[in-house]
């Protein structure tokens, strides 16, 4: 679990979803430490819009596919040097990640995830992102998005030269970019 449970009702649920899970060979009891739980019990929780949220989010979380990951990715590195975790199960585990180290974690979701939010589709990740850095991961993703769309159509001109047999040279496929 990743929430503080706080009631006899809550830990018994509990104990009867890891019944389920470790029956089915989904969660061994080993894989429990494993599993991330917020260190300090929040008094509130609040899910909103990063533009509307009421208070200063300790987390942000960002639904993004393989071509947005990669300028997070590439941001985070360059925030934060490290290389984030990839969490499994249970895709929400990683808000206590982040929560607890101030580093940012990527999700590849679960099927309850999955099952439960449309947008967590096969072809998405949850990346969780420390709030009180947001506006430097913002600015760093905005940069490398943008520049990972003009290396995307550089690389796409050399291959479309490369594949009628030319041998063209960096400044010879800049030029071509450039429209020259």
């Amino acid at each position: 679990h990743h929430m503080p449970l706080t009631t006899a009702a809550q830990h018994e649920n509990l104990d009867d979803c890891l019944k389920v899970f470790g029956d089915l060979g989904y969660v061994r009891s080993e894989d429990l430490a494993n599993i991330p739980v917020l260190k300090q019990e929040a008094k509130y929780v609040t899910y909103a819009p990063l533009a509307t949220t009421p208070v200063p989010p300790a987390a942000v979380l960002l639904f993004a596919n393989s071509r947005q990951s990669l300028a997070i990715t590439e941001a985070v590195q360059q925030v934060q040097p490290s290389v984030p975790p990839a969490l499994g199960r249970p895709a929400c585990a990683v808000i206590p990640q982040v929560v607890n180290t101030g580093a940012p974690a990527l999700s590849l979701g679960c099927c309850g995830a999955r099952a439960y939010l449309d947008v967590m589709t096969d072809d998405f990740a949850l990346w969780a992102l420390p709030g009180e850095r947001i506006a430097d991961y913002a600015a760093r993703i905005q940069v490398l998005a943008q520049a990972n769309q003009i290396l995307t159509q550089f690389h796409q001109l050399r291959r479309a030269d490369v594949e009628t047999g030319k041998s063209p040279s960096i400044k010879e496929s800049l030029a071509r970019l450039q429209g020259g």
